[in-house]
């Protein structure tokens, strides 16, 4: 599959508020992020950001250092669009997430429904990688997946489902799940989907 095909499909096709994963207000995010102890000067880098609104919540609390990493290109320049000029004061990623590439050593890594599309362990363990490298010792990992009762399909795609304690086995014992919480996510059109969000720290 080619999945960066697949995805500049999807923003191709389909506007903001025509994909399931829309969300007016990234709040379940920016709790857990507050939580890790966000500050003006943690960096922050978005995974999966694509089109999400975390990147103006960031902004807007004076965030100074905050990447968003996206496969799709045309995901990444919707955002730019509707960012305007402050579009330049963020680090625009496009890649993808299991990949090489690199950026600045982290503090938080968000990642809202991006992992649970890896749905081959070794995509898997490439993204271990990619995290264990980027985020610095004791950064937080914030990672948002569908629930064990959540789709098992998600844009045409399958996907993993996971609870706090099998995505914290996912990650290995570099990590330590520091919370977890569920949330039902409601899709433009009145579904309901079941995540999981956890909150990990690197050891």
């Amino acid at each position: 599959m080619d999945r960066q095909r697949h995805w500049d499909t999807v923003y191709a096709t389909n506007g903001e508020r025509e994909v399931s994963w829309y969300e007016a207000s990234p709040d379940v995010s920016m709790q857990m992020i507050d939580a890790a102890g966000l500050t003006r000067e943690t960096c922050v880098l978005d995974v999966g950001g694509g089109e999400s609104r975390l990147v103006e919540a960031l902004l807007a609390r004076g965030v100074t250092s905050v990447g968003v990493l996206d496969i799709s290109l045309p995901a990444l320049r919707r955002a730019q669009a509707r960012l305007g000029d402050t579009a330049a004061d963020v680090a625009w990623i496009h890649t993808d997430v299991t990949g090489v590439w690199s950026w600045k050593d982290v503090d938080i890594w968000h990642d809202r429904a991006v992992f649970h599309f890896l749905t081959d362990a070794a995509d898997r363990a490439r993204y271990r990688a990619r995290l264990a490298e980027m985020l610095k010792p004791g950064g937080s990992a914030i990672l948002a997946t569908f629930a064990t009762e959540g789709p098992q399909k998600c844009s045409g795609l399958p996907v993993m489902r996971y609870l706090p304690d099998s995505l914290a086995s996912e990650l290995g014992e570099g990590f330590t799940l520091v919370e977890s919480r569920p949330h039902l996510h409601s899709t433009p059109w009145g579904a309901t989907q079941a995540f999981q969000y956890s909150r990990f720290r690197k050891r």
